[in-house]
C-alpha cells in the first residue's frame, strides 16, 4: 500500500523514527551488568513478586515462606524475560519480512528497521537478565516454539493479521510491566531497569502498530473486515494465555496447586478484570475501525476479554488494582 500521499501518517512515522534516533537504549551501555548493585544473590526479598503480579497478589503465594516466595519470583521473572525475547525474535523476523516488500521511498521501511534494532537490543537485554538470575527457564510454550519459524512469513502477504498478533503479545506484557512500575514496590535493579527500558521503547512500537492498523483496516472490503473482527478477539485470547501464563514446568517445579493456577489465570473475578483490562486499547482500535460488530462483540465476550474500550491509548486501567492500593 502506498502511504507517501498521507501527510499525517508520514509525519507520524517520521516522528517515531526520529524518536528512535534521539532516544534509544543499548543494554551494554545503559545497564552496568557487572556493577555490585546488579549482583543477584539468594534470599534477596526484592525478587518477591509484587502485588500487581497475577500470582503475587494471590493468598497462596503470600502465605509461603519468604525464601520460597523469592525462588518463585526469580523463576517467574526470568521466564517472563525469556518469553519476551522469544516473542520479540518472532517480531524481528516479521518486521524484516514486511520491510522486504515495501516500495522505495516508503517511510515505513525506515521505521520498521529502527524497531528491529530496538527489538534486537531487547532480546540481548532479556537474555542477560535470564543469565544473571541463573534459572534455566523454557520461555514460550512448546507449541509456539514449533510454529515460531512460520509466523513471520505471514507479515508479507497478511500484514494486518500479523500486526494484530503482535499486539496480542505486546499489550499484555506492556500492561503488566507498567502496573508493576506504577506500584512503586522496591524491585531488584536488574528487573526495574529492564522493565523501564522496555516500557519506554515499546510505547513507540505499540503506537506504530495501532496507527498502521488504523490506516489500513477502513480500506478492507466489508467481508474481510467481518472475518478480521472475529479473528482479533480469538487471537488476543490465545496468544495472551500462551505468553502470560507460566509453562507447565513452573507449576511442577514449585508444586503449586491446580486451584491456585485456575484462580490466577483467569478463574477469579479479579483475574478476569485484569485480563479484560489488558485489551482495552485493542477494543478501542476495533471500535474506531469498525471491527466491533454484534457478532464480534459476542466473540469478545466468549473469550472473556470484553469490556469498555479505552478513551485514549495507554489509558491506565485501575479496576483490577483496587485491592492492591
Amino acid at each position: 500500500m502506498e502511504v507517501s500521499d498521507d501527510t499525517k501518517y508520514v509525519d507520524m512515522l517520521n516522528t517515531l523514527s526520529e524518536g528512535s534516533v534521539r532516544r534509544h537504549f543499548n543494554p551494554y551501555v545503559d545497564i552496568d551488568w557487572d556493577s555490585p548493585e546488579f549482583k543477584v544473590t539468594e534470599n534477596d526479598p526484592r525478587w518477591i513478586l509484587p502485588a500487581t503480579d497475577p500470582l503475587g497478589k494471590h493468598a497462596w503465594y503470600q502465605a509461603q515462606p519468604e525464601e520460597r516466595q523469592i525462588k518463585i519470583g526469580m523463576w517467574r521473572q526470568a521466564n517472563v524475560a525469556k518469553v519476551g525475547l522469544h516473542f520479540e525474535s518472532i517480531l524481528i523476523r516479521g518486521l524484516l519480512n514486511y520491510a522486504f516488500w515495501v516500495p522505495n521511498g516508503s517511510p515505513e521501511y525506515r521505521y520498521c528497521l529502527h524497531e528491529s534494532v530496538e527489538e534486537c537490543n531487547h532480546t540481548l537485554m532479556f537474555q542477560e537478565m535470564v543469565n544473571h538470575i541463573g534459572a534455566d527457564v523454557p520461555g514460550m510454550p512448546r507449541f509456539l516454539k514449533w510454529i515460531a519459524a512460520f509466523i513471520p512469513l505471514v507479515a508479507g502477504p497478511l500484514p494486518i493479521p500479523f500486526w494484530f498478533g503482535i499486539l496480542a503479545g505486546e499489550e499484555p506484557i506492556d500492561h503488566i510491566q507498567k502496573d508493576i512500575l506504577r506500584e512503586g514496590k522496591t524491585l531488584h535493579p536488574i528487573m526495574e531497569k529492564v522493565m523501564a527500558i522496555h516500557v519506554a521503547e515499546e510505547a513507540r512500537h505499540i503506537s506504530f502498530a495501532h496507527e498502521y492498523l488504523n490506516k489500513r483496516i477502513p480500506h478492507l472490503p466489508r467481508r474481510k473486515r467481518f472475518w478480521l473482527s472475529l479473528f482479533v478477539p480469538v487471537t488476543m485470547r490465545i496468544l495472551c494465555s500462551a505468553i502470560v501464563v507460566p509453562p507447565k514446568e513452573f507449576w511442577v517445579e514449585f508444586d503449586i496447586p491446580r486451584s491456585v493456577r485456575k484462580d490466577v489465570f483467569f478463574g477469579s473475578a479479579d483475574a478476569r478484570r485484569m485480563l479484560s483490562d489488558m485489551f482495552a486499547d485493542v477494543r478501542m482500535l476495533c471500535h474506531d475501525t469498525g471491527l466491533m460488530n454484534p457478532v464480534a462483540k459476542l466473540v469478545w465476550r466468549m473469550c472473556r476479554i470484553n469490556g469498555a474500550p479505552s478513551r485514549f491509548r495507554a489509558q491506565p486501567q485501575r479496576a483490577h488494582l483496587s485491592r492492591v492500593a
